[in-house]
């Protein structure tokens, strides 16, 4: 069996010390660590960084003013313009000059030529060793390094019309691209190096540290280039795939290529059929969760969150914090009260980090209370909170809709009949607005009661499960006959034009045989004449007898509409033995249809 490269912590260990050199230590020294609990004691890539991505998308929400410079004031905790600084600082040089990030950000990413002395590497190797002390001393205090991506940098100057004069220049922009091909290309000769004088474990830190340069500093298309060359190397393990699989899926999520992660998280799922620990399943399960979220699949979403609030260790996609609030959204929604209870009011996990989500917290607290008036105040609080998060933006309006129904469902659960101004009082809201809203979703099907506008009631309406069951049943097993019926039609247009075709092929084929008998004997000439008579008799049958049964099918279609009008007209008219003649003859015409009838029991065929 083939040897692979999923190898321990303690095992990669020794093999780093036997192959240390200049290089390893240099870039040992200079690398941030990043403490990210995690099973298989591996870090997670540094970039690109989804918090950077979500104040992205609240600046873009504020500049196309569909979040307030208010809200996004009390959100962020500073205002607009200053976030847009930081973000632009930090794709650009980080506040630096440019030859200086750049100098910083070789003397970090490049790997050392192989021309260095032993002293050299000894003086090297202590310098590295010392530098990394003094990052795990400064770690805490340490500012994020900078991007130094030109491509996401013109990118967001067009689109949030930036234009400070610290502002990098187009000149500046191309000098960053060349600086990155060097530094790209030398660890591009870094692989080939490993290849030759190295094993397969150097081989694949090379083409790692290629791919998640790349989603540092350069587009989407190249980053997930890279990490398919990674994917692709032989005798690689179920846990490094699902490594460049999941830090695929961020590079998508990052630039917002929603269907490329999904296809990369079916991948990812696919790979875990045939291993990889549990460490690694359970950062997937984080990344499906978000994933189902953005396609508005809140139920599945919902299981996979709360069965990750207690072992979540996914800190480089999003933040403890904002894992709970999508948790506690998703549930609202989907758990039953008893569920509700256990798992998110007095759940320790979500507690501990209460103070930092105050008003999520408060609406679940306010529904699970019956405080529908603080309720319908939190869901306002919530609306800009909705907008602020780049993966509940498309969903804020199907939220509070559900949130609100949620609410009305629980209410008029405990009543049989309540009046308007009552309902309007626990609310805290007019009678007009309940009433126009109530309407809404009652007629939406989405709320079982019905209003008495006259007495200013509203009566609940709640049928048993049974019967509930069999008009759900009754009504998706009419729309499935109704798609057979289409689908039929359509396979017999097919069959008749296949037939066509067929016929008139074979007439050409024994036309070019009359054709080409011109100069054979006449014996062979009449045998040739007499089966392409015989030839074309046949197709002019078989074209008949299509044009014969269409005809047909047409005439008996028109009885079928005909019978089915007055049979309607009948029935309207509440003389249900002459509608129950044309019905029966209408149904009698079924036999000569290309699709069988569909006879429904509300006086409708």
């Amino acid at each position: 069996m083939a040897p692979t490269m999923d190898i321990d912590k303690s095992a990669e260990e020794d093999a780093t010390a036997k192959s240390s050199s200049t290089t390893t230590a240099t870039v040992a020294a200079t690398k941030k660590k990043v403490n990210n609990p995690s099973a298989s004691s591996e870090t997670a890539s540094l970039h690109p960084d989804m918090a950077l991505a979500q104040d992205i998308h609240r600046l873009t929400m504020i500049h196309t003013g569909k979040l307030s410079v208010e809200d996004a004031t009390l959100i962020i905790g500073c205002t607009p313009q200053e976030l847009l600084e930081k973000v632009m600082t930090r794709v650009g040089t980080g506040g630096k000059s440019l030859e200086e990030a750049m100098k910083e950000n070789e003397a970090k990413y490049k790997p050392a030529t192989s021309g260095s002395s032993s002293a050299e590497g000894d003086s090297a190797a202590a310098s590295a060793s010392a530098a990394a002390k003094n990052n795990d001393d400064n770690d805490k205090n340490a500012s994020p390094e900078p991007l130094l991506n030109p491509s996401l940098y013109r990118h967001l100057q067009s689109t949030l019309s930036y234009n400070s004069p610290t502002a990098l220049t187009e000149d500046n922009l191309n000098t960053l691209i060349s600086h990155h091909e060097s530094i790209l290309q030398a660890l591009n000769d870094a692989v080939t190096k490993a290849k030759d004088e190295a094993g397969d474990m150097e081989v694949l830190h090379a083409h790692m540290d290629i791919a998640r340069y790349q989603a540092k500093c350069s587009t989407k298309e190249s980053a997930l280039l890279a990490y398919q060359t990674v994917i692709s190397l032989p005798k690689l393990s179920v846990g490094k795939k699902l490594d460049a699989h999941l830090e695929m899926a961020r590079v998508c999520s990052f630039w917002g290529d929603y269907k490329q992660m999904k296809d990369t998280l079916a991948d990812a799922t696919k790979a875990t059929a045939k291993g990889g620990d549990w460490d690694r399943r359970n950062r997937l399960k984080v990344y499906q969760a978000l994933s189902h979220i953005l396609v508005r699949d809140m139920e599945s979403a919902s299981k996979l969150l709360v069965e990750g609030i207690a072992t979540f260790s996914c800190t480089e996609l999003c933040e403890y914090s904002e894992f709970i609030v999508y948790a506690i959204l998703t549930s609202l929604l989907n758990l039953k009260r008893t569920e509700l209870k256990k798992s998110i009011i007095d759940g320790s996990e979500v507690l501990q980090v209460a103070k930092d989500i105050p008003v999520v917290i408060r609406l679940a607290n306010t529904l699970y209370d019956c405080d529908y008036k603080a309720y319908l105040h939190t869901l306002v609080d919530l609306q800009p909170h909705l907008i602020a998060n780049r993966y509940l933006q498309p969903h804020a309006g199907y939220l509070l809709r559900e949130l609100h129904v949620l609410a009305y469902q629980q209410f008029l659960d405990s009543y049989q009949s309540v009046t308007l101004e009552s309902m309007a009082m626990s609310f805290g809201v007019g009678t007009e607005f309940l009433d126009v809203q109530l309407s809404r979703f009652i007629a939406a099907g989405r709320l079982t009661a019905k209003i008495d506008k006259y007495g200013g009631v509203v009566e609940t309406n709640r049928p048993d499960w049974k019967n509930a069951r069999y008009k759900e049943m009754i009504q998706k097993g009419d729309l499935l006959l109704n798609r057979i019926q289409k689908l039929g039609r359509v396979l017999q247009i097919r069959r008749d034009a296949e037939e066509r075709n067929r016929a008139h092929e074979e007439l050409g084929l024994w036309m070019d045989g009359i054709g080409k008998s011109r100069s054979k004997p006449i014996s062979e000439k009449r045998k040739v004449v007499a089966g392409a008579r015989g030839t074309v008799t046949a197709v002019k049958e078989k074209l008949t007898t299509i044009g014969d049964d269409e005809t047909k099918i047409r005439s008996n279609q028109s009885r079928y509409e005909e019978e089915r009008f007055r049979g309607n007209d009948f029935f309207k008219q509440g003389k249900y033995d002459d509608a129950i003649i044309c019905y029966t003859r209408c149904l009698g015409e079924k036999d000569a249809l290309a699709s069988p009838l569909v006879y429904s029991n509300r006086g409708k065929i």
